[in-house]
């Protein structure tokens, strides 16, 4: 099975293969990377199947310009990409390739639908569907490492492979209960490029419990959560090298004027406080200053809103037991609590599309 697996080292080799694979209706697609100590997930492969065969690229072999022809396939729009819980390899192709992957199938969307349970891990679906359990032995290899053993390749590109198996199966039970329309939506709202990239502007929305700060240290939190952003992107580290959540939290609370004062939080190490002191006081310093803006507020729902909380919960679980569908896929509760708070006007998943013909109406006339 090792020799049966081709790795692609050069730009002509993989022309030859994309030219191939253009004719095909789908690809199953997975990706390799490294991500422990950088910003950017770190791309070492690309496994791709086709039904007949399975390939794995060599992206570290390959110079940008090669994998060009690569990307230009993973938009084409008359290819659909089948991956499982693709985001993190939607990142690295919307980062490397400026664009998404188009259209997209994504199994464990697919599962969902198909009543095996929400977030299904790929190892569960291929055990279910399959009745194969995945050797996990190489779970922790090191892709960057070269060259790669015939056993790791083998590893890599059974992903694939068992996505191939998978899919035609998938696609036709979704056909049949009439849902495939439901998997596209879902699929292209998945597959939006803005989702992956990530501009520092916006960094503020990933702060958990923004809401409960005080509202003069939310500016600051939204500063620093920017200033972060763009320093972790600049020298590719992660998030927490720069600056933990609970440091960011002090700081932002604390607001500290000087170097001393931030110094005495005893929240950063000494080396943070001298390469980036005074760039964070005067960071805070800048966003007390501004003018100030509506706060965020967490509030806890009343009385009167807990009891329609418990209603649209009630509601919710009949439908998605109908539907043999996960309640969580139809509507988190944060869906439900926006509705509560602001009817048809919430900004809810499930007043939209699929979700709002099956179960947002009916949730609506219970509020």
């Amino acid at each position: 099975m090792n020799a049966a697996v081709e790795l692609i080292v050069t730009a002509d080799a993989l022309a030859a293969r994309v030219e191939g694979w253009k004719h095909r209706p789908w690809l199953a697609l997975d990706t390799e990377f490294l991500r422990e100590d950088t910003y950017h997930p770190i791309l070492c492969l690309v496994q791709v199947g086709d039904g007949e065969s399975d390939v794995c690229i060599d992206t570290l072999a390959l110079a940008p310009e090669a994998l060009k022809p690569l990307w230009a396939l993973l938009a084409a729009p008359a290819i659909t990409k089948v991956l499982h819980a693709p985001s993190q390899d939607l990142e690295i192709f919307v980062r490397l390739g400026g664009d998404t992957v188009t259209p997209l199938f994504d199994t464990q969307i697919a599962a969902a639908l198909l009543g095996h349970g929400d977030q299904l891990g790929y190892a569960a679906l291929v055990d279910k569907l399959l009745g194969i359990k995945l050797d996990k032995s190489l779970t922790r290899t090191d892709w960057s490492r070269r060259p790669l053993t015939g056993p790791e390749l083998a590893y890599a590109a059974a992903d694939v492979r068992h996505l191939s198996e998978i899919h035609p199966r998938m696609r036709e039970e979704l056909i049949a209960l009439g849902r495939l329309a439901w998997l596209q939506e879902d699929c292209a709202r998945l597959a939006e490029p803005a989702r992956y990239r990530n501009p520092p502007n916006e960094a503020w929305k990933r702060l958990k419990g923004l809401g409960r700060m005080p509202p003069a240290a939310q500016p600051v939190a939204m500063a620093l959560a920017g200033w972060r952003e763009r320093i972790a992107q600049e020298r590719d580290r992660p998030r927490k090298w720069i600056l933990d959540d609970d440091a960011l939290y002090r700081i932002a609370e604390r607001a500290p004027r000087d170097l001393e004062e931030l110094a005495a939080l005893k929240v950063l190490p000494v080396k943070t406080v001298e390469r980036h002191g005074q760039a964070l006081t005067s960071l805070v310093a800048a966003a007390q200053a501004e003018a100030p803006r509506p706060a965020l507020v967490d509030e806890p729902l009343t009385e009167p809103q807990k009891a329609k909380l418990k209603r649209l919960q009630d509601g919710l679980r009949t439908i998605a037991e109908a539907q043999n569908l996960p309640i969580s896929l139809i509507a988190p509760r944060a869906d439900l609590e926006a509705m509560i708070r602001f009817g048809a006007a919430a900004e809810a998943t499930v007043l939209q599309g699929w979700r709002r013909e099956l179960a947002g109406e009916a949730l609506l006339a219970l509020l």
